[in-house]
C-alpha cells in the first residue's frame, strides 16, 4: 500500500495517530484482498455461467458478474478518494473458494446436482464476501470516510440480494432437479 495520504488521522494526540493509521492501513490492506477477490471472481463466473443447466442460474450469476466488476470499480474508487493505491496480492480466502468450486463442478459434471452444486459454492463465496464487506464498511464508518461508506454499502446489498437470489432458485428450483 502507498500510504502518503496522511488526511485521515483525526487526532494530533500519537496514540490515537497511531491507532487511525493502523486502523487505515488495515483498511486498505482488508481493500487489496477484496479487490483480488473481485478480480479472481469476474474469471471465475462465466465458468459457474456455462455450467449451470437452469436459464434463471445462468441469469442470474450473469446479473452478479456485471455487478462483480462494479465492485472492481468501486474499491478502485474508494482508493483514489483516498489518495491511495491497492497492493497487488492474491485473496487466499478466494483463490481456496474457487478452487473448492472449480472441483465441486467436476465432480457434479452431467449431474442433475449441478445446479445446486453452483449455488452452493457461489453462496460460500457471497457469505465470504458480505463479512468482508461489513467489516471493511464498519471501519470506514469508524474513520469518517463517508464517501467509502456508501459505495462499500451498496456492494454489500448486491451481495446480499445475489445471496438470497440463489436461496430462491435453489428452493424454486435447482434443489428439486437434484432429487
Amino acid at each position: 500500500m502507498k500510504n502518503s495520504n496522511k488526511q485521515y488521522q483525526k487526532s494530533s494526540n500519537d496514540d490515537s495517530e497511531s491507532v487511525d493509521s493502523d486502523l487505515h492501513q488495515l483498511f486498505l490492506d482488508e481493500l487489496s484482498d477484496l479487490y483480488s477477490a473481485e478480480k479472481q471472481l469476474t474469471k471465475a463466473l462465466p465458468k459457474m455461467i456455462e455450467a449451470a443447466q437452469s436459464e434463471e442460474l445462468k441469469t442470474a450469476i450473469e446479473s452478479h458478474l456485471k455487478e462483480t466488476q462494479e465492485h472492481v470499480t468501486r474499491l478502485e474508487e474508494i482508493a483514489e478518494e483516498l489518495g491511495e493505491s491497492l497492493d497487488s496480492r492474491t485473496c487466499a480466502a478466494m483463490e481456496g473458494l474457487i478452487k473448492e468450486a472449480s472441483e465441486l463442478l467436476a465432480e457434479q459434471k452431467g449431474k442433475s446436482s449441478i445446479d445446486a452444486a453452483i449455488i452452493a459454492a457461489g453462496q460460500k463465496v457471497e457469505h465470504y464476501e458480505i463479512a468482508s464487506y461489513g467489516t471493511v464498511r464498519a471501519w470506514a464508518e469508524q474513520m469518517g470516510y463517508d464517501d467509502a461508506v456508501e459505495l462499500i454499502q451498496s456492494t454489500l446489498d448486491e451481495e446480499n440480494a445475489a445471496d438470497e437470489k440463489l436461496t430462491e432458485i435453489a428452493e424454486s428450483v435447482a434443489n428439486n432437479d437434484a432429487e
